[in-house]
């Protein structure tokens, strides 16, 4: 059942919703619960994504097979990762929970786990290339998982 309130687990799951499953166990529940949107994307390489957003809250990005490829949530979600770390926090309270924090492709990735995204919001996604150089009064509000392990 989809939850708003389970844990952010990384490389795995938001939401009860887990990565690498397919769509078609989650869209019955998705439509008959929640509001719905989708928007088709295609990459450079023409390869198809879409994107479902539940609620404003959850989103979920699949193959053109319906395969997850990635989940996201924003501050509406009020589930933790690590029970620590929550969509909507500052910067400078990511920065003390954590032991180490990298910038890589807009996006801190804490304690070397390639399996979580924090997304920097405009314009530090473009101009940020060190965690000290972001205000600390900055909010993340968008958690990613997936497996980034390929930035490394």
């Amino acid at each position: 059942m989809i939850d708003f309130n389970a844990r952010i687990v990384s490389g795995a799951s938001i939401g009860n919703i887990i990565l690498n499953e397919n769509i078609s166990l989650y869209i019955n529940e998705m439509y008959s619960r929640f509001s719905i949107t989708v928007k088709k994307h295609f990459l450079p390489d023409g390869s198809e994504r879409k994107s479902y957003t539940v609620d404003n809250t959850l989103t979920v990005v699949t193959d053109k097979d319906g395969v997850i490829l990635s989940l996201g949530c924003n501050a509406h979600y009020q589930g933790g990762y690590n029970g620590i770390i929550f969509p909507g926090m500052k910067i400078i309270d990511i920065i003390k929970l954590t032991t180490s924090q990298k910038i890589y492709n807009g996006s801190i990735i804490i304690n070397d786990d390639f399996g979580i995204s924090f997304i920097l919001p405009p314009p530090y996604d473009e101009i940020a290339d060190a965690i000290n150089y972001i205000p600390a009064g900055v909010i993340i509000n968008e958690i990613f998982i997936s497996d980034f392990s390929f930035w490394r």
